[in-house]
């Protein structure tokens, strides 16, 4: 069981590095710039992003890749159409079949991104894509300033899990 003051520092420390991303989308309006936001787990992940909303004023898109997804370019372009949102955000990464090929297509195509895209685009990504970002894709994801982590603090990753044990 976690104590009030642990869950308090957790909730604060997530505030925070939610209205960093917030911050970072609004800083780049208008300008193509990449954001990674790492999170292993689907249920923070989204609420992180429905927190987001508060912190935002944003119109920030949202598409879910598909795991036949091939390349994430023509992934972005497809789905945004001749729009330019205000800001993107990429989800799904860790359910594409063939990501390894994704992320090496992304890394040759990445100058169509900045060329293309007047907006900030969010990619949301687990430890493994950022490890293969780091490796297939280097040249991609040193666009990125740094990588915003939305991990559990450990003792509510220990309930979460006794919880997902339990159930």
């Amino acid at each position: 069981m976690i104590s009030l003051s642990n869950s308090e520092n957790g909730i604060t420390s997530s505030t925070g590095v939610t209205k960093r991303l917030a911050r970072a989308m609004m800083v780049s309006g208008g300008e193509f710039s990449l954001i990674l936001a790492c999170c292993n787990c689907l249920q923070r992940q989204q609420q992180v992003l429905n927190v987001l909303t508060e912190f935002s004023s944003a119109d920030i898109h949202e598409i879910l890749l598909s795991p036949a997804t091939d390349t994430l370019y023509t992934a972005i372009t497809t789905a945004i159409g001749a729009t330019q949102p205000e800001a993107l955000m990429v989800r799904g990464l860790e359910s594409v079949i063939e990501i390894n090929q994704l992320i090496i297509s992304t890394n040759i195509m990445r100058n169509q991104f900045r060329k293309q895209f007047e907006f900030p685009l969010v990619l949301w990504i687990n430890d493994e894509i950022l490890r293969k970002l780091v490796w297939l894709a280097p040249d991609f994801k040193d666009w990125a300033a740094s990588t915003i982590r939305f991990d559990l603090p450990h003792n509510q990753l220990v309930e979460a899990e006794q919880q997902a044990i339990s159930a």
